[in-house]
């Protein structure tokens, strides 16, 4: 039988180190490995405080500004207390003013709706009225506004039924009463009447209210 020679590539080698010695080498490699972590663990700890103690001096820096700021705003509204005050006394004032006046009466147009009913030789020679109270809800047509009584003067005798129907018919007249009417010839054959009369609260002025969404 014939043997097989062996090939060879090159001179022979022959590992001599010790094991101990490979052992050794192989843990110091890997030492070197660990120490490389933690000292990237270091760097990237170091460099994640470095970060928040920029960011928190950054803040610190606006918040410190914003004070500033707001410090600022307080001594100029400190300023303008006494424009505030004058402001605060005249928003005061006009709502007392308000509530006192709610039922001012607007006397002219109040005597022209009799005056218009009353016959060409009829005169108004006076009145005597009163304002009702303040308005309590949102139409014054239906409410009280003014209430009292009229005096006519005429040279003539008057259809005083016609005119209390006719003042019935004007607009924001709730009330004319003909019971109460009296005649009686005066002086120099002139001839007296009085009305009784009741206005809604169209009546008022309303020149004082407050203005909705007011300041």
């Amino acid at each position: 039988m014939t043997a097989i020679a062996v090939p060879f590539s090159g001179a022979p080698r022959v590992n001599l180190m010790p094991r101990v010695e490979v052992e050794r080498r192989e843990r110091d490699k890997l030492v070197r490995l660990w120490v490389w972590l933690v000292l990237g663990a270091i760097v990237v700890a170091l460099l994640i405080i470095a970060g928040a103690f920029a960011f928190k001096l950054f803040a610190d820096q606006r918040l410190v500004a914003e004070q500033a700021r707001t410090n600022a705003l307080l001594a100029e509204i400190a300023s303008l207390s006494e424009v505030s005050e004058a402001l605060a006394t005249e928003t005061e004032l006009t709502e007392f003013r308000a509530d006192a006046m709610v039922n001012d009466l607007a006397w002219t147009p109040v005597v022209a709706k009799v005056i218009n009913v009353l016959p060409a030789d009829a005169t108004l020679t006076g009145f005597d009225l009163t304002v009702g109270g303040a308005p309590q809800g949102e139409d014054p047509t239906l409410e009280q506004g003014v209430v009292g009584t009229v005096s006519i003067d005429s040279a003539t005798p008057l259809d005083i039924v016609s005119i209390i129907r006719s003042l019935r018919g004007v607009e924001g007249v709730l009330y004319a009463d003909g019971q109460s009417v009296t005649s009686s010839q005066v002086s120099e054959g002139r001839y007296a009447y009085q009305l009784d009369v009741e206005f809604d609260q169209t009546a008022y002025s309303n020149q004082y209210a407050a203005e909705e969404g007011g300041e």
